[in-house]
């Protein structure tokens, strides 16, 4: 008997953290966008709202990050970088085609990049180290 209410307790413990994590199957606060190889302008920029209420350390990241992905994008394949430039201090959360999670922090000066090349869907968070939210530019770019 004690050990099924042990085996509940862990239960809802799990289930409780698994609630705050973000969830890449909502829509995307900022849409979902498709770039392939050779697209223009390069960089391809949107403005979006750095920040959220979620720790990203739920997937070994860092900074406060939205539940929903800021973006999704659709890429067709080979060598990109997906970064963000603000005056506040960002960091950068993907999931990748692969299912696996990539952090980034303080690439250029305090703003987060990572260099990709497969092909898939990357759904695509901005956080702010401090916290508090603040406006942002995401990009994609090939050089």
């Amino acid at each position: 008997m004690n050990k099924t209410f042990l085996t509940a307790v862990a239960m809802a413990a799990i289930a409780s953290t698994a609630a705050i994590a973000q969830d890449y199957t909502l829509n995307p606060t900022y849409g979902t966008h498709s770039l392939n190889a050779g697209f223009l302008p390069d960089p391809a920029e949107l403005q979006i709202t750095a920040g959220g209420m979620v720790d990203a350390s739920n997937v070994g990241c860092d900074g406060a990050i939205a539940n929903a992905p800021d973006a999704r994008l659709m890429w067709g394949g080979g060598e990109m970088t997906i970064g963000a430039n603000s005056n506040a201090d960002t960091t950068l959360v993907v999931n990748g085609p692969d299912g696996e999670w990539y952090c980034s922090d303080d690439v250029n000066g305090l703003n987060p990049a990572i260099r990709f090349g497969e092909a898939g869907q990357y759904d695509i968070w901005v956080g702010v180290y401090e916290g508090t939210n603040a406006p942002a530019t995401l990009y994609v770019t090939e050089y």
